[in-house]
């Protein structure tokens, strides 16, 4: 009998080794990466890539690239190519979106992902700007949002994402907590265990509203994503990922493969993460580049979807280590000769989107005297648009009825794009406004002394995570700068001047911020300080811009002779 049950258990045993030897030890995983998407549900311009002008041979355009339904059927491509390919993002698939999206609260770009068969995304601080009670909503579903004018006008009601938003080092002030899953981890169809960590730069509160994220700490990248580490390795994934709203700049642009010429706060966020990370998604500085840090791959794909991020994987599914990475940026060529087949279930809802929303974006605004009007700053941090800007901030508020402003200041990071009218003659339209200004700031309008103007100025220095950032300013203000001069004083007190006149120290004057900025925003903290408030929420920056425009029909670009630059 003994003899039976022996022989039995080494048949048995042969058979289950039989079938362990029959299974792979290895498998290939495909990881594409979508950042800084910012609901751009339709083709938009690369400035990578140039493609002769259909309208005129002699010129030049940038190649369309990007929508969702090129990204969708790209994905598709490479899923029925290969089962175990995951499609993940790096945050910002949110916020600052133009009107097709944005009207709709951009619910049509999470469905829209969804649809796509995202898995997971780090959070990005644009998924912010409507605050932590509407991003909830954005990942959970239903109506009961902070704009019901907006919320579940594409479908009702809004179902919760397919994918889930990730967060290692966004706590809950009281109990640090996570406020969302700090990592996930997806078995492919092989059943290989491949874990994302998502992180959003620890600077995510000087950018973004704080009324928004009040209760929230944003914590070190790095430790926070460190802190998981043990955990995933107890749970014999094969493969970590990080997904990070955090980057830098590399010379050797979105083409490049193992760079090593990244710089910026992604390049020591990279040097201090567990090495058992192998590759880092980021986002956050719009720059293309595939990098090497040490032995992590760094990759970013632009913005707006115009590149996806490829990473392609050999996994050891017995060790539980990847055996080879090879990463690569790829063009979502959305013009008529690509390649890349369309999404048609993607083409429909953008479709839907574009006719719920067409009719405000169409709608004729002014003419500018000028094909466009740019954002770009020169060497002293000023720009037409940001002059035209806080002149129509200055124009809405300057009745006694609105507040009475002398001064308006606008913020760098709320003018989006630069104004490119889409309609003939120079024609601007709303739904090219709204691409310059889509956060749906409001105006308002306070008293600050001579003393705090100054302060405010040196606060484009101090305090300031990302670098200087110059605040655009309405006609009549002046002033000078001098870069040599140690923080706090670099602005010449005798040379700010409002119509000709230095500011008096100690005399109040009426100022016009939107209200991200007046809540300290950009680490602008002085406003908070301001005296006679009137806050005005039926007043929109855009909708001060548009009366703007129309008012001063054809509109000239302003010189830039605002703002002074001195010294090197």
């Amino acid at each position: 009998m003994k003899k039976n049950v022996m022989l039995v258990s080494l048949v048995l045993g042969l058979s289950a080794c039989s079938n362990l030897g029959n299974k792979p030890t290895t498998t290939d995983v495909t990881v594409l990466g979508l950042n800084d998407f910012h609901g751009n549900l339709e083709p938009t311009g690369f400035a990578g890539k140039k493609i002769p002008d259909p309208k005129d041979s002699t010129k030049t355009i940038n190649l369309p690239t990007g929508g969702a339904a090129i990204i969708g059927g790209y994905v598709d491509s490479v899923r029925a190519k290969n089962a175990n390919t995951l499609f993940v993002g790096a945050g910002d698939l949110i916020g600052a979106s133009p009107v097709t999206s944005s009207l709709l609260r951009d619910e049509p770009t999470i469905i829209a992902m969804t649809k796509m068969g995202m898995k997971v995304s780090s959070l990005g601080n644009h998924e912010f700007d409507q605050g932590l009670k509407e991003l909830l909503r954005m990942q959970n579903g239903g109506c009961d949002s902070n704009d019901t004018t907006k919320a579940c006008k594409f479908q009702n009601p809004y179902p919760k994402s397919g994918f889930r938003y990730l967060g290692a080092n966004v706590v809950y002030h009281d109990t640090l907590k996570p406020v969302f899953d700090p990592y996930e981890i997806e078995t492919t169809k092989s059943g290989a265990k491949v874990a994302f960590i998502g992180a959003v730069l620890k600077g995510t509160p000087d950018i973004v509203s704080p009324e928004g994220i009040k209760g929230l700490d944003f914590l070190d990248e790095a430790a926070s994503i460190n802190k998981y580490i043990p955990e995933l390795k107890a749970k014999k994934v094969d493969a970590i990922f990080v997904l990070i709203h955090q980057g830098g700049t590399s010379p050797d642009g979105y083409a490049a493969s193992a760079c090593t010429t990244l710089t910026g706060p992604i390049v020591d966020i990279a040097n201090a993460i567990d090495p058992a990370v192998s590759v880092i998604i980021s986002g956050h500085t719009h720059q293309g580049y595939n990098c090497k840090v040490g032995d992590k791959t760094v990759i970013q794909g632009d913005f707006y979807g115009h590149l996806l991020q490829r990473v392609d994987l050999k996994l050891d599914l017995v060790a539980h280590k990847v055996l080879n990475v090879t990463a690569a940026n790829v063009i979502m060529d959305a013009s008529a000769d690509t390649t890349i087949p369309k999404s048609q279930d993607l083409s429909a809802l953008v479709t839907k989107a574009k006719g719920l929303t067409d009719t405000i974006k169409l709608t004729p605004i002014a003419k500018i005297a000028a094909p466009s009007i740019s954002k770009t700053q020169n060497a002293a941090g000023e720009s037409a648009l940001g002059d035209v800007i806080a002149d129509s901030q200055l124009y809405a508020t300057s009745d006694a009825s609105h507040g009475s402003a002398q001064i308006a200041f606008m913020n760098p990071g709320g003018i989006r794009a630069d104004l490119l009218p889409s309609a003939a003659n120079n024609t601007v339209t709303f739904g090219d406004t709204y691409t310059v200004q889509p956060f749906g700031n409001t105006l308002t309008v306070m008293t600050l002394t001579g003393a705090q103007i100054k302060t405010v100025l040196e606060q484009q220095w101090q305090g300031q995570s990302n670098g200087p950032r110059i605040l655009q300013v309405s006609k009549g203000f002046t002033y000078s700068y001098d870069l040599s001069k140690p923080d706090g004083s670099k602005v010449d007190a005798a040379s700010i001047k409002l119509n000709g006149t230095v500011v008096n120290p100690t005399s109040g004057y009426r100022v016009v911020v939107n209200n991200f900025i007046a809540g300290g925003g950009d680490s602008f903290v002085e406003f908070k300080n301001g005296t006679n408030v009137l806050q005005q929420p039926n007043l929109a920056d855009v909708d001060a811009f548009n009366a703007y425009l129309k008012a001063n029909e054809p509109l000239a670009t302003p010189a830039q002779d605002r703002i002074i630059k001195l010294g090197q």
